[in-house]
């Protein structure tokens, strides 16, 4: 855990990533809880020559206790977008922390009544839903709990998940009140399903086979994202399946010109099909989408500018004046070797520095 209290230093002899390139070593104030203007603070210190990121944005974890966003923030990211998680007491709780990674919820997700999240230990009744009505209600009490986005689960049809006319009305509800919807889908079936819904955001890659030309060609034609997790996937297929096809979507999603937004799943709790590590895994996140044909800048991007503007974090993402200071220090140049991303000298959450992992 980080001391409480944020810095107040001038890093100089640093290079800052512009979401392009790293630019030629300069000065970055962190005034407390914002990045401020100037070059000249209370306190000096030299990076060295160290390349500094915007802290990195998983648009896609798990968070049960506050312990998890601690470890978030041991590797540099700075923000977790949770993907479900109740009671609504608990969300609070996590939300409220200070000092570590910052917390946003889908709080509680939208199943259908005999898909295989229906069985998972601890899922409530309430996060069933049948019918469009029932997909309304269910965004009307998420927003009153004051949730940061709409979480929906597609299965294939027959699968036991919402049907695409329940799943529409789930993410037209969370537009009327102004939120993002996301949708979960890991087969072809509920791929197309998500992609029909109309959802922002589709979580997750097909484990069975190539996603539809048709549905890259929507989620292309629009301004939707998609967050692949393929660790997650990686993580269901462990054993003697190769991964060549999840890469190869992502390769077909990214080629397409579909918004990729980082993320990885990552959980801590009983009932997910794979075991995967708070803030480790966005950098072995960052290695497949490389596999997969992304640029070392195209994916420093997709967990800092794109999810930044995606879910309309205007605070964050970028290393400029008046922002947060979710900083990530790390050595050598991760712009030509992704794998740079985890040589982390030094990280702070608006501004309070991090014990690293």
């Amino acid at each position: 855990m980080g001391e409480a209290t944020p810095a107040h230093i001038a890093l100089v002899n640093v290079r800052v990533f512009d979401g392009h390139r790293l630019l030629e070593p300069d000065a970055v104030v962190i005034d407390g809880p914002v990045i401020g203007a100037g070059s000249t603070a209370p306190e000096i210190v030299d990076a060295e020559g160290a390349a500094l990121l915007p802290g990195l944005i998983d648009s896609h974890v798990h968070v049960y206790e506050q312990a998890d966003l601690h470890r978030l923030a041991a590797w540099g990211v700075t923000t977790g977008l949770d993907m479900a998680c109740w009671p609504a007491e608990r969300a609070s709780a996590l939300r409220a922390a200070v000092g570590t990674a910052d917390f946003r919820t889908a709080g509680l997700p939208a199943i259908g009544a005999a898909g295989p999240h229906s069985c998972m230990p601890g899922m409530p009744s309430e996060a069933v839903v049948r019918t469009p009505e029932e997909a309304r209600r269910h965004v009307a009490a998420r927003v009153a709990e004051g949730v940061d986005y709409v979480k929906g689960v597609a299965e294939a049809p027959g699968a036991g998940g919402p049907d695409v006319e329940t799943l529409q009305a789930l993410a037209a509800a969370a537009r009327d009140a102004g939120l993002l919807s996301v949708v979960h889908a890991i087969t072809t079936g509920a791929y197309a399903t998500a992609v029909a819904s109309g959802a922002d955001i589709v979580t997750h890659t097909p484990i069975d086979g190539a996603i539809d030309p048709s549905d890259i060609t929507a989620l292309a034609g629009s301004s939707r994202a998609v967050v692949p997790t393929i660790t997650m996937m990686e993580g269901i297929l462990a054993g003697p399946r190769p991964i060549d096809g999840l890469l190869a979507n992502l390769r077909a999603l990214h080629t397409a010109g579909v918004t990729i937004v980082a993320g990885t799943d990552a959980n801590t709790q009983p009932g997910p099909p794979a075991r995967i590590e708070h803030g480790s895994s966005l950098h072995h996140e960052f290695e497949l989408m490389a596999d997969a044909g992304m640029s070392p800048a195209e994916i420093l991007r997709s967990a800092t500018t794109v999810p930044a503007g995606v879910f309309g974090l205007t605070d964050r993402g970028q290393i400029r004046p008046g922002s947060r200071s979710d900083l990530v220090l790390v050595d050598g140049d991760p712009t030509t070797d992704i794998r740079d991303t985890r040589n982390i000298r030094a990280v702070w959450c608006a501004g309070v520095p991090q014990r690293l992992s």
